[in-house]
């Protein structure tokens, strides 16, 4: 079920995807570090230097780089049209993102604007590599189907995103004023419903049926949301930027729009999950259901803060910004890439080391190569990171350390697995060069 549709021989050299995904959990513990080091004081204004520089750690260092790895794999394999130049399009990509984004967190937290230069350039070049990748790949593709055309449009808002992100990082960095100060709202609505959302819907409708044994998804859901979606976003674009940032009627009816959307989204998933034909334990299921219960408080949250500003009695707007963030990236987007490193990376590892073994001789299976019972332990901390951390944005004094200290858990066994995952498939190609003659197993 899992090859079923999908032309594996295009994917690229398994070193390609896993070099990114095995540096994320590293940025995710760099992160966890900056909060235990800045203490309630990161959460206590939305835009202060550290809050920052940990928004970005875990939005350019944690997804980014999951969500790059994972375009370069399932991009060939879902259309058939490999990436060009794989290797060396990865370690531009991944040098670029990876140094531009320690680069850019260290210039907020230490107040220094040669590094925050430094590091926009630096993730200029990384994504700039990686979009022009991604374009002869879709431009190649032989069929446009409905996987490559949600693929146009998340690359689409990715270019937005890093425009916007270019601009406020011209400010900062440089001293450049702003053409309009709807950047700082754009910026992260791009990168958040943009570029994050569109991937994770796009990807969504192809791979949960397939990985999670559900029924496909309303056929108009998975034809038209994206583009709706795309729309929602052109269009609040640009009304905030006609009122230089304001928000207006036509921004806050686009907001409340593109949040009901998501949340429509997030509550078809879990009823297809509910009703999936396979009915054993899966700790990937839980991820993508704690995935979409956060999207779905994310997006609820969201479009009540932007249509009734004062209707959370006894939060601040600044403590509800926070939490809706902690939803978005580390609720929604980290549970589900988590979930998605536990199903690609061991079928990545079992799939090549299959590819070694001759005729009749077996890899071992994906649960050897990860346990269940390690990925469960993971999930375990993460869930109590994510409340953690939900708390803390409500009542920092209290919750940061034991956030900061629950995420760097959940980081260090995210990246322990990952590489349990890289041993396993170290050892098998070992076992398989070392063969003679055919055995039972490799």
């Amino acid at each position: 079920m899992i090859q079923a549709g999908l032309q594996l021989e295009q994917g690229p050299p398994i070193s390609v995807p896993f070099r990114f995904f095995l540096a994320a959990p590293v940025f995710l513990l760099l992160a966890a570090a900056a909060l235990l080091w800045e203490g309630p004081a990161a959460f206590a204004v939305r835009l202060s230097p550290a809050a920052v520089a940990i928004a970005h750690l875990v939005a350019l260092g944690f997804m980014a780089m999951v969500m790059i790895g994972a375009m370069m794999q399932m991009l060939p394999v879902l259309q058939g049209s490999p990436v060009p130049r794989p290797r060396a399009t990865a370690a531009v990509t991944h040098a670029g993102v990876g140094l531009g984004t320690l680069a850019f967190a260290a210039g907020f937290l230490f107040g220094e604007p040669w590094l925050l230069r430094a590091g926009a350039l630096a993730l200029a070049a990384g994504f700039l590599a990686f979009v022009v990748a991604v374009l002869v790949c879709l431009a190649r593709a032989p069929r446009q189907n409905r996987t490559v055309g949600s693929m146009w449009l998340v690359l689409a808002s990715l270019l937005v995103a890093v425009v916007f992100g270019l601009m406020l990082a011209s400010l900062f960095g440089w001293g450049i004023a702003l053409p309009n100060q709807a950047a700082h709202s754009l910026h992260p609505g791009w990168s958040l419903l943009g570029w994050t959302g569109l991937l994770v819907t796009g990807m969504g409708f192809e791979l949960v049926p397939m990985l999670q044994m559900t029924a496909q998804y309303p056929k108009p859901m998975a034809r038209y949301m994206g583009a709706l979606l795309l729309a929602l976003l052109a269009l609040w674009s640009a009304a905030l930027w006609i009122d230089e940032g304001r928000w207006g009627e036509v921004a806050v009816g686009c907001a409340v729009a593109t949040a009901a959307a998501y949340a429509l989204f997030a509550v078809v998933t879990v009823v297809l999950q509910q009703r999936r034909r396979r009915r054993l334990a899966d700790v990937t299921l839980d991820f993508w259901r704690v995935g979409m219960l956060s999207l779905f408080g994310a997006s609820l949250a969201w479009g009540i803060r932007v249509a009734w500003p004062g209707a959370w009695a006894g939060a601040s707007p600044e403590s509800m910004d926070i939490l809706i963030g902690v939803l978005a990236m580390f609720g929604f987007a980290g549970s589900v890439i988590s979930g998605m490193l536990y199903k690609i990376m061991p079928f990545l590892a079992w799939f090549h080391l299959q590819s070694m073994c001759g005729p009749g001789v077996l890899a071992p299976n994906m649960k050897k190569i990860l346990p269940d019972a390690r990925q469960r332990l993971q999930f375990r901390s993460q869930v109590l990171a994510l409340a953690l951390l939900c708390a803390a944005a409500l009542w920092p004094g209290l919750f940061v350390y034991p956030a900061a200290l629950a995420l760097a858990a959940t980081a260090v066994l995210l990246e322990m697995n990952l590489l349990a995952v890289v041993r396993a498939y170290r050892d098998g190609r070992a076992r398989a060069a070392s063969q003679s003659a055919p055995r039972d197993s490799c």
